[in-house]
C-alpha cells in the first residue's frame, strides 16, 4: 500500500510525511513530499532504516499538530519484534524537529545500527506539480558540508542562495555518501535489557533573503506546546454555540487551522503582519481573494485577520509604472510567491494581479471592517488605496466602458480570473467556453457591494458627500443593467457570465448565490434564485454544486464544474439569510457540518459532487488542499448565517 501524506503546518512552513514519518523525495502527483518553506523544498529525503532494513508500520502517522508513529522490525508471530521505534515530528516557522526513541524488547543487551538518509534538493513547488513543465536553471550549484553534529546543504544560482542545516543530539557516528547526492547519518546504538535510547534531530531552513533569527526547536513536545498556545490565543473570546455541538466543533477546528495558516507579510509602512495563507500544500502564501473572503467570514468573531489582510494588500496594490503581469493602477494583488522560479521570472506569480474580484472584495472588507469595529482611523489611512481601487473598477476594470467588470485570458497566467479560475470553469450548459472578454456574474455582485460600502465610507469617514453620491449612482446603475442583461427568463435564473459580445453564458451555476450575498438581485429574483439552489440538481446533500447536475458540462469530479466548495456554500448561506430564506440557509449549514463531522470536523477545500443518496459519506476531491483558509473559516460564516451573530 502506498503511504498516505500527512501535513504538518505552521506559518509559511509545512512538512508532508508518509505513514512511517519518512520523506521519499517523489516528484509530481497530487501531493508534494518534503519539508517546504516559502515555496522551496528544504528536505527531499528523510528515510530511516534499522540494521539496513526499512521498519514496518505498527501505528501509522496520524494527522494533528504532531506526527507520531510506531515502527517495528520486520518479523512474524514466531519472532516478536526485538525493538520498537517511536517517532514524533513537528514543524515550526522555518524548522522541523524529530524525536526518535528506540526501546529494546529483549532481556539481554543489543546493538543497533540506525541510519537516516537525508537530502535537500531545493526544488521549487511549481516544479513538483503534475503539469509536465520543465524549468531551466542554468548555473545552479548544490553543495554539502559535514558538520560536527550533522550536515548542511546549500543551493546557489546567481544571487539566489538557500540552505538547510541538519543537526543531531547525540551527533552521528558517521556521515556516509550514498552515490545519489544524498547523505546517510549513522548511529551505533547500544541498548541494555529493555532500555531506551533517544535521538533528537533538528532541521533549520533558511530560504533566500530570509535572515531572521530562528528559534532552534528543542523537541516536538515543546513545539506542540507553543502551537497549542497560538491556537488558544486565536480562539480567545469566540463563543461557540452550545445548542449546535457539531457546528461548534467545526468552528473550533477551523479556528485552530487558521491559527496555523497565518503567514508573515508587510504593511504599507513596513510593519510586520500576519495574514491567512490560502492553503496547504500548494498555496501556503498570500492570495488576495482567499485572504479577503477568509477575513470576511471571521470578521464577526475576530477582526485581526481583516485588519492585517487590508494592510498587506494595500502595501502590494498595483501602482503607476508597475511591471508585474496584468498589473494596472489600483488593482489588488491576486498571488504572491517567494520561490526561485518567481524570483527569476520563470513563473509570473512573484506579484501576480490576475484577479477580477480581489479589488472589489478589498473594498467590501474595508467597509465591513469599519462598520463592525468603528475603526475610522484605518478607514482614513487606507482612503487613498480605496479610491485607487474604485478607480481601477471604473477605468481599467471596465465598469465605465463596458458596464461591467471584465477580464481577459492571460497568456502564461490564468485563463479565468474570477474565483472559478480553472481553464474550463466558465462555460455554457453544453460545456463550450465563451470567446473574447468575460464578464463573470459573481464579480458584478462584489462590485455592487463595493460601490455601496465605499459610498458609506465616503459619507461617514471621509466627509465626501459628492463622492458618496457618485458611487451610489454607479451602484444603482449596475444593478439595473445586471438584471436586464444577465437574467435568463427561460430559467428564472441569472447567467454565469456574458461573453465578449454580450451573449449570456447559460450554465446554471452556484455563482448566483454570491449575488444574494452582495444584494445585487431584487427581492423577487433573489428568492427565486435562493430556492432554486436547494433543488436536488444543485444541492447534493453536502452542499450546493458549482454546476447543477444534468447539464452536459457537469462532472462530479471536476474542480469547478460540479464539485462542492465549502467557502462557496458559506457565501450562499449568508446570501440566503440576507434574503430571509432561513430554512434554506440552515439546510446548507446542516449539509456542510455533516461533511465536516465525517473528517474530524475539518472541511476540505472541495468535495466531489456526488449526492448523499449515491454515497452515504462525502466523497473527497482527489487534488484538494488538505488545509484551506476559506474552508476553515466557512463554519464561522455558517454560524453567522444561522443566527450566531
Amino acid at each position: 500500500m502506498t503511504d498516505r501524506h500527512h501535513l504538518l503546518v505552521h506559518g509559511a512552513t509545512f512538512a508532508a510525511v508518509g505513514d512511517r514519518g519518512d520523506i521519499s523525495g517523489v516528484r509530481g502527483g497530487s501531493r508534494p513530499d518534503g519539508l517546504f518553506v516559502r515555496d522551496a523544498r528544504h528536505l527531499s529525503r528523510w528515510q530511516l532504516t534499522v540494521d539496513g532494513a526499512v521498519p514496518e508500520v505498527l501505528t501509522p502517522v496520524t494527522d494533528g499538530d504532531t506526527a507520531s508513529c510506531v515502527l517495528v522490525p520486520r518479523g512474524g508471530r514466531q519472532e516478536p519484534p526485538a525493538h520498537t521505534l517511536f517517532r514524533e515530528q513537528a514543524v515550526e516557522d522555518g524548522s522541523f524537529v524529530e524525536s526518535l526513541r528506540v526501546t529494546s524488547n529483549r532481556p539481554a543487551p543489543t546493538t543497533l545500527r540506525l541510519a537516516l538518509t537525508v537530502d535537500a534538493d531545493f526544488t521549487d513547488q511549481f516544479e513538483l506539480r503534475a503539469d509536465h513543465r520543465t524549468y531551466v536553471k542554468a548555473g545552479a550549484v548544490r553543495s554539502r558540508e559535514v558538520l560536527p553534529d550533522g550536515i548542511e546543504f546549500t543551493y546557489r544560482r546567481a544571487e539566489w542562495r538557500s540552505c538547510t542545516t541538519i543537526t543531531a543530539d547525540p551527533a552521528p557516528d558517521a556521515v556516509e555518501e550514498t552515490g545519489t547526492g544524498a547523505r546517510r547519518l549513522v548511529w551505533t546504538v547500544d541498548l541494555g535489557p529493555h532500555a531506551t535510547a533517544e535521538l533528537v534531530l533538528r532541521v533549520i531552513a533558511r530560504p533566500h533573503g530570509d535572515r531572521r533569527a530562528r528559534r532552534v526547536p528543542r523537541d516536538p513536545a515543546a513545539v506542540t506546546r507553543r502551537l497549542k498556545a497560538l491556537e488558544a490565543a486565536f480562539m480567545e473570546g469566540v463563543a461557540f454555540p452550545a445548542g449546535r455541538p457539531e457546528l461548534a466543533a467545526a468552528c473550533a477546528r477551523g479556528l485552530a487551522d487558521l491559527a496555523a495558516l497565518q503567514v508573515p507579510a508587510r504593511g504599507p509602512d513596513g510593519e510586520d503582519l500576519r495574514v491567512p495563507a490560502a492553503g496547504a500544500p500548494w498555496f501556503l502564501t498570500l492570495l488576495g481573494r482567499d485572504a479577503l473572503l477568509t477575513a470576511l467570514f471571521t470578521l464577526p468573531y475576530r477582526a485581526g485577520p481583516a485588519a492585517g489582510t487590508l494592510l498587506a494588500l494595500a502595501a502590494t496594490q498595483a501602482r503607476e509604472g508597475g511591471t508585474e503581469p496584468v498589473a494596472q493602477p489600483g488593482k489588488i494583488v491576486h498571488e504572491l510567491r517567494h520561490g526561485e522560479l518567481a524570483h527569476f521570472g520563470q513563473v509570473p506569480f512573484r506579484r501576480y494581479y490576475g484577479s477580477v474580484d480581489a479589488t472589489p472584495l478589498f473594498l467590501v472588507l474595508l467597509g465591513a471592517y469599519v462598520e463592525h469595529t468603528g475603526d475610522t482611523h484605518l478607514a482614513r489611512r487606507l482612503q487613498p488605496h480605496a479610491r485607487a481601487a474604485v478607480g481601477w473598477m471604473l477605468d481599467h476594470g471596465g465598469l465605465t466602458s463596458r458596464g461591467y467588470l471584465v477580464y481577459r485570458a492571460d497568456r502564461g497566467g490564468l485563463a479565468n480570473q474570477n474565483w472559478k479560475d480553472s481553464p474550463g470553469a466558465i462555460c455554457s450548459a453544453d460545456g463550450s467556453r465563451p470567446t473574447g472578454p468575460v464578464m463573470a456574474a459573481g464579480a458584478q455582485g462584489y462590485a455592487y457591494d463595493a460601490l455601496r460600502r465605499t459610498a458609506w465610507l465616503a459619507r461617514t469617514a471621509w466627509a465626501d458627500e459628492v463622492y458618496a453620491a457618485l458611487l451610489e449612482q454607479a451602484a444603482a446603475d449596475l444593478r439595473d443593467r445586471f438584471q436586464r442583461d444577465f437574467w435568463m427568463p427561460e430559467h428564472d435564473f441569472p447567467a454565469l457570465a456574458l461573453d465578449g459580445a454580450g451573449r449570456r453564458v447559460d450554465a446554471l451555476a452556484s455563482d448566483a448565490g454570491h449575488l444574494l450575498w452582495s444584494g445585487l438581485l431584487d427581492k423577487e429574483y433573489g428568492e427565486q434564485v435562493g430556492r432554486r439552489l436547494l433543488q436536488p440538481d444543485f444541492f447534493s446533500g453536502w452542499g450546493v454544486r458549482t454546476l447543477a447536475a444534468g447539464q452536459p458540462a457537469y462532472h462530479p469530479l471536476s474542480y469547478h464544474r460540479g464539485s462542492v466548495w465549502p467557502h462557496d456554500n458559506a457565501v450562499i448561506a449568508l446570501g440566503l439569510a440576507r434574503y430571509g430564506l432561513h430554512d434554506e440557509a440552515r439546510e446548507i449549514a446542516r449539509g456542510l457540518v455533516d461533511a465536516a463531522a465525517a473528517s474530524g470536523h475539518r472541511l476540505p477545500e472541495v468535495l466531489a459532487g456526488y449526492g448523499r443518496d449515491v454515497h452515504g459519506e462525502p466523497v473527497p476531491y482527489p487534488h484538494a488542499c488538505v488545509r484551506e483558509a476559506r474552508s476553515a473559516a466557512a463554519p464561522l460564516a455558517l454560524l453567522t448565517a444561522v443566527g450566531g451573530v
